[in-house]
């Protein structure tokens, strides 16, 4: 652990959505656990949905990481019934600028640094008027995902017409082109609102000291060292640093009882013979691709573990604010008569959710269908196994076209399930692919490389390790440049944070007064 970094203490804002605040939390425990800098992570609520720290179980770095939970911002006279998510977002994080400024102002000791995720880079003015020595905002995604946003600004400027719609590619400097159809959810259609939410987000990141992004070197190679040394991509950006901190992924949560009867399954079945489908917490498949979902599992003969959400009649990420409570006891979620019986020897279906990460890191699991949302991507590489990659919506496509085309450790569908349902026939190829061919067996060899060349990353002489030195350095010194006073490489004196936020198995939040509030840890259904 680092001493030098002892005084420093961070702000980290994260935006609502159970996978923008994983992120935020793995973020600041790794500050704390490796680096002694305390954190302070606010959470922006929304009064339409409960908030995601009531479902989430990561235990909080004793004494040097807080939770503060913001109180719910009301954006229902703001938005319609065709207002995408990723707009809701935009205008929930923008409706608690107040009570984010208000809760810094009031914190005892202000923070060195605050860190703002990819839907708060409205934050930054709050920095300079409070006296944040420094600013960053953090993409828990890919670097390429990340050059995309930044130069979307650019290629407003220079394409005319939908981007899906372009005969080639969209170049990105130094970067590997962006096929249309892989373009972020924003910039499916320019006419709609999010698109221009997204050109003010690319364009606001700039206003920062820093990007930090939960990527690596050896995953993005040529993408990091564009940001690094070409000059048209740096001048996008101001020519600031991007760090490369990743894998950030959380850890793999202790047994409960519903984790215990899966583990139990697990442990009877074959090393590297179950394929583990889930589809993140915000996305649903319509009630017709369930059947044919299912009659794919049916089909290939493999064991299979499968998480099972309602049905969609509206947008593919319906649930992102739901968070599983419309859940109502059942499984009549369109599975083919008599599927679970047949199936029942060599399969499991679990409604709502399970323990994504402990069911990836268990021995038995050789194969993970997902909509490759990058938290569930990093737990997928981090435990040793290969993707069907079905993407859904926000960067997925992306991602998608990274891990099965740039990496090769993922197998993609054919056509998008966004344009057309995805057949049985093709689900039974896939999955027979990945849990028996060869193809399959290069692809585990692979990930079990870029799993050890991860975990090198983020050890102390690792090139994530030494990109978080770097950053802390920086906070340090524009903190002593600030203050006048420097201490330990840099770092200037100041007092430590106090207060425990995870204390007796119970975590602490704080509101923006100050006022404690306790919760028992989250009960999973």
């Amino acid at each position: 652990m680092d001493s030098c970094f002892n005084n420093l203490h961070v702000a980290i804002i994260s935006s609502p959505g159970m996978g923008h605040l994983i992120p935020a939390l793995v973020l600041a425990n790794r500050l704390a656990a490796h680096h002694n800098t305390s954190a302070t992570v606010f959470l922006v609520t929304t009064a339409a949905s409960p908030p995601e720290s009531n479902f989430i179980q990561i235990p909080l770095h004793r004494n040097l990481v807080r939770l503060i939970q913001l109180p719910p911002v009301d954006i229902s006279h703001l938005v319609g019934p065709t207002t995408q998510v990723f707009t809701q977002i935009c205008l929930m994080v923008r409706s608690a600028l107040p009570l984010i400024r208000s809760a810094i102002a009031a914190m005892d000791r202000r923070p060195d640094a605050l860190i703002a995720d990819l839907f708060c880079p409205e934050t930054a003015p709050i920095a300079a008027d409070l006296g944040i020595a420094a600013k960053y905002v953090y993409v828990p995604s890919t670097a390429w995902s990340t050059a995309l946003t930044v130069c979307c600004p650019v290629l407003d400027r220079e394409i005319d017409g939908q981007y899906v719609d372009q005969p080639d590619p969209l170049r990105i400097p130094g970067c590997e082109p962006v096929r249309p159809e892989d373009v972020t959810e924003p910039m499916l259609d320019r006419n709609d609102r999010q698109y221009g939410e997204f050109i003010g987000m690319g364009k606001r990141y700039s206003q920062f000291d820093g990007i930090l992004v939960n990527s690596w070197e050896d995953l993005e190679p040529k993408t990091l060292e564009a940001f690094r040394e070409n000059e048209d991509l740096r001048l996008i950006i101001n020519k600031i640093p991007v760090y490369p901190i990743g894998p950030m992924r959380r850890p793999v949560e202790p047994v409960d009882v519903k984790s215990d009867l899966i583990m139990g399954w697990l442990d009877r079945q074959p090393n590297e013979s179950v394929i583990f489908v889930s589809f993140g917490s915000g996305g649903v498949l319509s009630a017709e691709q369930i059947t044919e979902l299912a009659w794919g599992l049916e089909l290939s003969q493999q064991r299979f573990v499968w998480v099972v959400r309602p049905p969609t009649k509206g947008s593919i990420d319906n649930a992102f604010f739901s968070l599983g409570t419309d859940f109502d006891g059942t499984l009549n979620y369109n599975l083919p008569d008599g599927f679970t019986r047949r199936t029942q020897n060599r399969g499991l279906v679990i409604p709502m959710w399970a323990p994504q990460a402990q069911i990836l890191n268990h021995p038995a699991v050789g194969g993970f269908m997902s909509h490759c949302g990058w938290n569930s991507t990093l737990e997928s590489i981090t435990s040793d196994v290969p993707m069907i990659v079905w993407p859904l919506y926000a960067e997925q496509r992306l991602n998608a076209t990274l891990l099965a085309e740039e990496i090769g450790v993922a197998l993609r569908l054919r056509v998008l399930s966004t344009k057309e349902v995805v057949g049985r026939e093709e689900i039974e190829t896939l999955v027979r692919r990945l849990m028996q061919h060869e193809e399959g067996r290069v692809m585990r060899d692979k990930v079990k490389h870029l799993k050890i060349r991860a975990v090198e990353g983020l050890k102390n002489d690792g090139s994530s390790y030494k990109s978080m030195c770097e950053l802390l350095s920086d906070i340090a010194l524009r903190k002593g440049n600030m203050n006048g006073s420097i201490g330990c490489n840099g770092v200037a004196n100041s007092q430590k944070l106090e207060g425990s936020a995870y204390e007796n198995g119970m975590i602490i939040m704080h509101d923006y007064f100050g006022a404690e509030k306790s919760g028992m840890p989250p009960v999973k259904m």
